[in-house]
């Protein structure tokens, strides 16, 4: 029995490292993306927030706890069986770190869901509740990156025009000389500089050097607009958190070796540990490679992205914060323009492939596990 408990307990932590290192710096993507935060501290700050939204979870996020322990998916004698929840585990935590060494960034949710899945049919075949696993686990799914999407692309503009009309701009020049430069457009987004004589800098968007942004409060307006990406990306940090952590804590809690409590602390650091480990190489994905952005498009990404992801947390619905976010970097680079729609097939490719890739290593783990 203590064998069996102890291999929960490790494959539960497993599983939490493996969201932390591809999970953890979804949230901050944006702060690297743009250049307001070098690696480092978009990292220090993804850390930070995460693990603060993974204790909130004990209080906030309770109902996903129960959705996650399969209620009404699976039969209940199934909920309790150890060689089950470690396939679910192991197969899904084997999945999530594959993509992460690959640098594409998927959902764990996903990956529990497909694990789910797998050991699911291998255990009790097509008695598993299939209304349940379309409504609760599927339609989230499916629904939340689409919505993501759309209150990218048409509502970006929109706070676009409402920061330049509070002054809340970032001003995208380069000055050389004692003097301002003159930017000519030749083109499209692209402007000519020319501060010293014979001296030209040529820039992707079209940028006027000019006299300082507008003050609010003693704070001049970049500063002030940085500070609200920092925020926003602080408020997806701690919605993935608080979404993600109840998941885990669920699958280990059949363990029986830690309360709610300690089971959440201990899932909360692993989560923080695999971030710091291993998030290079989806930070590079998803900060620099979907779509080139500024401040104010990150900025406007994380407000869609934690809006969804809180409010999905606090009804248990179990979306996926890294659609969620995902779905939103995709319609900034769509309503700007700078989609790098090649990536962006790659991922999405990923993400159909995530579910049956759970299932069959759950499946197969499942088969194995029993054995013993």
């Amino acid at each position: 029995m203590w064998l069996w408990q102890a291999t929960i307990v490790g494959a539960t932590l497993w599983v939490a490292h493996a969201n932390g290192a591809n999970d953890n710096f979804k949230g901050v993507a944006t702060l690297f993306g743009s250049g307001t935060a070098d690696y480092r501290k978009a990292l220090a700050w993804a850390t930070l927030t995460t693990f603060a939204g993974s204790l909130a979870s004990l209080f906030l996020a309770t109902e996903l706890v129960a959705v996650f322990r399969g209620n009404g998916l699976l039969p209940s004698h199934l909920h309790q069986s150890q060689p089950f929840v470690v396939a679910v585990i192991v197969g899904a935590a084997s999945t999530v770190i594959l993509a992460t060494r690959l640098g594409i960034p998927v959902s764990t949710t996903h990956g529990l869901t497909g694990a789910l899945v797998g050991s699911g049919l291998v255990a009790i075949g097509l008695d598993l509740g299939l209304r349940t696993l379309a409504v609760d686990f599927f339609l989230p799914l499916l629904i939340s990156p689409a919505v993501a999407l759309a209150m990218a692309t048409m509502g970006y503009p929109l706070f676009s025009c409402a920061l330049k009309s509070a002054g809340l701009v970032k001003e995208n020049c380069l000055c050389v000389g004692a003097q301002p430069a003159r930017a000519a457009v030749i083109g499209g987004n692209v402007a000519m500089n020319e501060s010293v004589p014979g001296l030209r800098v040529i820039v992707e968007r079209q940028a006027v050097c000019s006299e300082p942004g507008a003050i609010f409060w003693g704070i001049g307006a970049e500063r002030l607009l940085e500070l609200g990406h920092y925020l926003s990306a602080g408020a997806v940090g701690f919605a993935r958190g608080l979404n993600d952590t109840p998941k885990m804590v669920a699958l280990g809690l059949v363990a029986g070796a830690f309360g709610v409590g300690g089971s959440t602390l201990l899932v909360a650091a692993a989560m923080a540990l695999g971030g710091l480990w291993s998030a290079k190489k989806v930070a590079e994905t998803m900060g620099k490679r979907i779509t080139a952005m500024e401040a104010d498009q990150g900025f406007y990404a994380n407000l869609v992205t934690s809006f969804l992801v809180i409010f999905a947390s606090k009804w248990g619905i179990p979306v996926s914060t890294t659609h969620v976010s995902c779905g939103a970097l995709f319609g900034i680079g769509l309503a700007s323009g700078r989609a790098r729609w090649e990536v962006i097939r790659t991922i999405l490719l990923a993400w159909v492939l995530t579910l049956p890739t759970g299932a069959v290593l759950s499946a197969a783990i499942y088969v194995l596990a029993r054995s013993f």
